[in-house]
């Protein structure tokens, strides 16, 4: 899984200056997705479908209310075999809802979440969005990089994607 970093420019000359930079920070260039609304990118490296539908949200979406659909139940199915006296039913529905339980806090604590839906107001002004994805252990350089070199950048946030599928 890597990290979205996600920064917001006033232009595109400002956004392409910051990609030639990452370019040769070995930043790869696939791995940088801009965002405008209402303005032409023509050099920058364009967000795909996915990316601009934020498939990355339905997905953390649809995760997160099938893990709370298998611990509700998994939480009748735990009251149903308490009642009927079934011990060994009653403590495998309690470890699926102790798994469920551990699986959700795991994804709310460690996992980043911005999303592309935070940013409308921004693009609906001008401004271009940079979605940069970074293995974890190099969101502080490159976010420091970034920052040191052009303070008139927006930083967004951090979130989460994967790397395939276009997301």
């Amino acid at each position: 899984m890597l990290r979205r970093l996600f920064y917001l420019f006033p232009d595109e000359a400002h956004a392409q200056k910051v990609v030639n930079e990452l370019g040769l920070k070995a930043v790869d260039i696939r791995r940088m997705h801009a965002v405008a609304h209402g303005v032409e990118l023509k050099t920058l490296p364009r967000a795909t479908e996915r990316q601009l539908r934020d498939t990355s949200f339905r997905l953390e979406r649809s995760l997160w209310l099938g893990n709370l659909l298998l611990f509700l139940s998994a939480l009748v199915a735990f009251l149903v075999m308490l009642a009927a006296g079934e011990i060994m039913w009653t403590v495998m529905a309690l470890a699926v809802m102790l798994a469920c339980f551990v699986a959700g806090e795991q994804f709310v604590v460690h996992v980043p979440n911005v999303h592309l839906s935070e940013f409308t107001d921004a693009l609906a002004h001008g401004e271009v969005l940079l979605m940069v994805d970074v293995p974890a252990y190099r969101v502080a350089e490159i976010d420091e990089f970034v920052h040191r070199h052009h303070p008139e950048v927006v930083s967004g946030g951090v979130g989460w994607t994967l790397g395939c599928f276009g997301i």
